[in-house]
């Protein structure tokens, strides 16, 4: 018989006699515990029977897999003996390194982590923009100077006369608005009732006179409010003069987002809570959208915007010399493109508006003292008025020809800056028609002096009302078409409005309630994914109706306040400090409901009979954290391990990431000898560590657990963790104390290691499987890093700098950075600040208790899986409330090796969806005119080396050092700084900054590094921020007999096909992310979800020319040349149809099985209904 039959022969002889024993050992354990038992008890142990049966299932399964793999290695060895020379010793070999043998302690995951079978990267072409303008290279030859220009003091002389109008007409488009602040001096509901409630009901029911009149609205957070509690009437009128186009709703999102600080995930995800809003109650999609006060602007919003199906785009607040620039040219109307589209499928219309200000002195032409007296909301007698001297004056028979006259001289010197004779004026400001006396006057007198100029022809000039999207269509056709228009690339930070004030205060400014954004973001994805998968789960089990109905508006209140705080006054920090409470407690109270939503969908999930869940009962499975109060970090939910039971305590952990996840948790335990074991009773490696109540003293009855877990994507696993006083998979941590004061006690727990290490050396180190990190012994800061896969040493250092701020007439504030200098060291020479060092077999820390700042840096172990143990992690626990008046702390990473060649270049993230170009220049511009924005990361390179630190929360960064990056960690202004915010911002709060450091080389030498303004992080630094952004929680069951948790609830939650090993489908490319899957909301009734759900994903560029391509391991593909997905590689579905990002447009319906195409850089959204 030949060689290969008796292979087969043997092997499925194996499998069928493994078959057999197992499904008798089954049977006899069932035969042998047959009694008689009431109905409830034969439930009961059914549901047992059942469990029983799946893990014999799931060893069932490993065993087959083995079996496979097996048979696998035995045909190839037949195939070798009958091979030749080398052939035979290549399929030798091949089988011999199949598998690389797992470190002591490291159980074999079921899940494929590894660089040879899934290579993590596939080299794209990123050809990039040709653009006309391109931002980066204007801003190095631009103008910063700050000169007087005469009435229009930021700009130039413009003049105008009669002759040049011979043959032309002026048609002008005067917009009235009202700018709302969802909360800046007031709270949002205060300005609400005592504001913009008024403001509205007075623009529906004037506007409801005059056919001619228009007006536009850009918070929907304030129109649903108002929507809520008008009278059926003026509902009805709002539905006319919506839809009669009287009324238009601008960009429509949540709020007029800020554009520095905010994640695109935020921003997409406030815009479509205002379309869906705005469809269901008045069946209108935006076309145009407004950005009049954001401190800034960048391409990301530009590139939703067009994907959402948006048409034109309006941005005001850009530098004074950039406008100017941009006036002499003629180039305020431009189309913005992406610097990554080698096309133009980005491109979007874009008006930059070319004054100081959006209000009326700023916007009717060059001179304010001209223009204010056009402002009739400042007629003698109401609230405001003109401060240039010269007052409003109301139009009447007898000045209506001078009025017109010296206003349309304003427009057509206006209309001079830009490339067409068709012109936008906007009428309104801050909060304004709220008194029904301004609105009658603003349209009284505006017509008076419109019926004059369009009865007298030889003015040359047509004037009406207008919305937004009426003046672009007159604009776009006057200059014959957007492909008229300059192209553009790039980005508009940092914004100066006047000499050299800089806004790059704000990007760091209340760094508490930042970094609480974020935490709110985490939650909020992570509790709309485990919601979309739970309902087809409850609606199989029949209790749809009480899951949704308790659950949904928590999920709906929880977006709404995280929309709520994209605002450009909230995530910017520059609000009243009651205001910033407010927001606080909207941000603690959503995160709770959202810990809700994720704590009861996981239960109905892993429960094996879903029809017992219950909405009414106490929560099953207890959070990971509580969060007390709105002004304070959140805790960990202490774990109980009880010593005396014989049953385990069961932890669930979710990963809301798109790819399988293996990493180390964290938790708190009352135990600190323990064994954690997996689902499949599989001992994990952990490590158990001292609670630190003082700088040498710690708690006696808490512990922090440490261990190893694997997670499935979008996925829940359970691990059990027992008392157990003698394993080799637990380890104690040994502790080691710098600079500890001769009077100090070093309290901790027996069984711990605790000693005093002598400062003799100068360094000392750290290490796992990828880095040595080289710390000093004088006061605990980095100093080394080796990369262990090359063996390259480089200085890598860590310190603090303080800036102070300078004196003066003008100061610094919750807007503005006026440094009186460079910074100085935080810490002296002498300063010997206590250092812990704290190391077990999975992680290794350094302590730097330093003045104002607690300084973490950690190392993970996890068997060079997943992207942790690259990456140098650094935790900040930053409070300068004491001694730091009118200072900014800052951290600065140094890193000589990885610094630009050309001295200047380095890059930010914009909104976590791309990366920007920026150089430094202390020769032309100021200190704080060098820092940016840092929403999630920079990046410093040269030809050899790149140097990545990644941020979990926003702040202000630069890089003033060819070799460095410097981030603002905390700022404490005593004054205003004179922007309408009037007061200090000194509410400082202790916060916890986390980020890592990734050090990656280039392979293949010099000619391997791009040169170009595309840049893009690479597949390590794109997981590692989604690592940090999205922690794995761990929960744990809470009034459940431990004894009851296996037979009522399954071991893990497995939604994504690619994550069975036994589905036969490969795992989703590791550029693809999903950025959300959102239940989405009935049109008929309120708060209650459809079956439908928007199913959002992007397909990052990244870069494969880094060392980190061939190293990472990582639970997923590379990317296909031609950028497909199988949709049978998502969750089980009926439906899929591809709709415009925010969901309002839509496309063709794309059968369940077919690929589809996401574009590198791309984001895209679908409509999908789950099964």
């Amino acid at each position: 018989m030949p060689r290969r039959n008796i292979v087969f022969l043997c092997g499925f002889s194996f499998f069928f006699g493994s078959l057999w024993l197992m499904f008798r050992q089954l049977d006899g354990q069932q035969k042998s515990e047959i009694v008689l038992r009431s109905s409830d008890s034969r439930l009961m142990d059914m549901h047992s029977r059942l469990g029983i049966l799946e893990d014999e299932l799931k060893d069932s399964k490993i065993t087959i897999q083995k079996l496979r793999s097996g048979l696998d290695d035995l045909i190839e060895l037949s195939r070798a003996d009958n091979a030749h020379g080398p052939r035979r010793l290549e399929i030798v070999n091949s089988i011999v390194n199949k598998e690389h043998p797992q470190p002591k302690g490291f159980p074999r995951s079921s899940f494929n982590f590894s660089v040879e079978a899934n290579p993590t990267c596939q080299d794209l072409n990123y050809d990039g923009s040709k653009c006309d303008i391109e931002m980066n290279d204007l801003y190095g030859v631009i103008d910063w100077s700050d000169s007087n220009g005469g009435v229009w003091k930021q700009g130039f002389e413009i003049s105008t006369n009669d002759q040049e109008w011979q043959g032309r007409v002026l048609k002008i488009h005067v917009v009235p608005h009202s700018h709302n602040d969802p909360g800046w001096l007031k709270t949002y509901e205060d300005y609400f009732r005592l504001q913009t409630r008024h403001i509205l009901d007075n623009i529906v029911d004037h506007l409801s006179l005059d056919h001619r009149r228009r007006f536009i609205w850009a918070e929907m957070s304030y129109l649903s409010m108002w929507y809520d509690v008008a009278d059926p009437g003026r509902r009805e009128k709002a539905k006319n003069l919506i839809k009669n186009g009287q009324l238009e709703i601008v960009t429509g999102g949540w709020v007029m987002n800020d554009e520095a600080n905010t994640h695109y995930f935020a921003m997409i995800d406030q815009l479509i809570e205002g379309h869906e809003w705005l469809s269901r109650t008045f069946d209108v999609i935006p076309k145009s959208s407004w950005a009049i006060d954001p401190f800034g602007h960048t391409p990301t919003m530009a590139y939703l915007l067009k994907r959402m199906g948006f048409s034109n785009m309006l941005i005001q607040r850009v530098h004074y010399s950039v406008k100017k620039e941009f006036a002499r040219k003629k180039s305020l109307e431009f189309r913005w493109r992406q610097e990554w589209d080698k096309g133009d499928s980005t491109d979007i219309t874009c008006h930059m508006m070319p004054f100081y200000s959006y209000d009326v002195p700023h916007t009717c032409g060059p001179d304010p003292k001209v223009c204010c007296q056009f402002d009739f909301g400042r007629l003698p007698g109401m609230r405001r008025n003109c401060p240039w001297g010269t007052p409003a004056r109301a139009i009447t028979d007898e000045n209506v020809e001078e009025r017109a006259k010296l206003l349309l001289d304003q427009y057509r010197k206006k209309s001079k800056l830009f490339g067409t004779d068709t012109l936008l004026v906007i009428l309104g400001d801050d909060f304004r028609y709220d008194k029904m006396q301004e609105v009658e006057a603003q349209f009284s007198n505006y017509a008076k002096l419109f019926e004059y100029i369009n009865s007298h022809r030889d003015l040359r000039a047509e004037i009406k009302f207008s919305t937004l999207s009426e003046y672009f269509d007159g604009m776009l056709s006057d200059v014959g078409g957007t492909a008229k228009l300059p192209s553009l690339a790039g980005d508009f930070f940092t914004y100066a409005d006047r000499q050299d004030h800089y806004w790059s205060g704000y990007y760091t400014s209340r760094p508490f309630y930042k970094t609480q954004e974020r935490n709110l973001e985490a939650h909020q994805r992570g509790a709309e994914i485990l919601f979309s998968l739970a309902m087809p789960v409850a609606k199989s089990a029949g209790i749809l109706d009480s899951f949704s109905k308790a659950l949904f508006p928590l999920v709906k209140k929880s977006r709404r306040n995280l929309g709520l705080f994209q605002h450009h006054d909230g995530i910017t920090g520059t609000a009243k400090d009651p205001v910033v409470i407010d927001y606080g407690k909207k941000i603690k109270s959503s995160i709770m409901d959202a810990k809700e939503v994720i704590s009861r969908c996981a239960e109905l999930v892993l429960l094996r009979n879903p029809s017992e869940f219950k909405t009414t009962k106490a929560i099953t499975i207890d959070y990971d954290a509580i969060l007390a109060t709105h002004d304070q970090p959140e805790e960990k939910v202490t774990v109980v391990i009880d010593k005396t039971a014989a049953q385990p305590t069961t932890v669930v952990i979710y990963n809301s990431l798109s790819h399988d996840r293996s990493g180390l948790v964290r938790l708190i335990v009352t135990d600190h000898k323990v064994q954690v074991v997996n689902s499949d009773n599989m001992p994990v490696p952990s490590q158990t560590n001292v609670i630190w109540t003082g700088p040498t003293s710690t708690r006696l009855d808490q512990f922090e657990l440490v261990f190893a877990a694997t997670v499935a994507a979008t996925g829940l696993a359970t691990y059990k963790i027992s008392h157990m006083p003698q394993t080799p998979h637990n380890s104690l941590s040994v502790i080691k104390i710098l600079n500890a004061p001769s009077d100090a006690e070093l309290c901790c727990f027996d069984d711990f290691s605790i000693e005093t290490l002598s400062t003799s050396n100068a360094v000392f180190t750290l290490e796992n499987e990828e880095l040595e990190v080289s710390f000093s012994t004088r006061n605990g800061f980095m100093r080394e890093v080796v990369t262990k896969r090359d063996n390259v040493k480089m200085e890598v250092g860590i310190d603090f700098g303080v800036y102070t701020a300078r004196g003066g007439k003008e100061r610094a504030g919750a807007y503005l950075f006026l440094p009186e200098g460079p910074a100085r060291p935080h810490l002296s020479e002498a300063d010997r600040p206590v250092v812990r060092i704290v190391a077990g077999s999975l992680l290794k820390e350094v302590h730097v208790l330093a003045k104002n700042v607690e300084h973490v840096v950690s190392l993970h172990v996890t068997n060079k899986i997943g992207p942790s143990p690259f990456g140098i992690h650094v935790t900040n626990k930053v409070d300068i409330r004491s001694g730091m008046d009118n200072k900014e702390l800052s951290m600065r990473v140094t890193a000589p090796d990885a610094a630009a060649r050309d001295g200047q270049t380095f890059y930010t993230d914009l909104n976590g969806l791309q990366m920007q170009k920026r150089k430094t220049d202390l020769k032309k511009i100021p200190i704080q005119a060098n820092f940016y924005p840092m929403p999630t990361m920079a990046f410093i390179q040269n030809e050899k080396t790149r140097l990545t630190v990644l941020t979990a929360q926003p702040r202000g960064v630069a890089s003033l050092l060819p070799s460095q990056i410097e981030i603002v960690l905390d700022r404490r202004m005593m004054q205003d700084d004179n922007r309408g915010m009037a007061q200090p911002m000194k509410d400082n709060l202790r916060t916890h900054d986390r980020f890592v450091i990734l050090i990656e080389r280039w392979r293949g030498g010099d000619s391997a590094k791009p040169t170009g303004a595309n840049q893009f992080p690479s597949v390590l630094s794109h997981h590692s921020l989604l690592d940090v952004l999205h922690p794995m929680w761990t929960m744990h069951y809470k009034g459940v007999d431990p004894a009851q948790v296996s037979p009522r609830f399954k071991d893990s939650f497995v939604p994504m096909p690619g994550s069975d090993p036994g589905a036969g489908e490969s795992n989703l490319p590791c550029s693809v992310h999903i950025v959300n899957v959102r239940s989405l909301e009935s049109k008929e009734r309120d708060d209650v979800p459809v079956d439908e759900a928007a199913l959002i994903l992007q397909n990052f560029g990244h870069e494969c020319g880094l060392d980190s391509a061939t190293r990472y391991k990582a639970a997923c593909v590379a990317s296909r040349h031609d950028n497909s997905i199988s949709v049978q590689t998502l969750y089980p579905m009926t439906s899929i149809k591809p709709v415009s990002l925010s969901l309002q447009r839509d496309g063709d319906q794309q059968a369940v099985r077919e690929n589809f195409v996401i574009e590198p850089m791309e984001v895209k959204s679908f409509r999908v209904t789950l099964k």
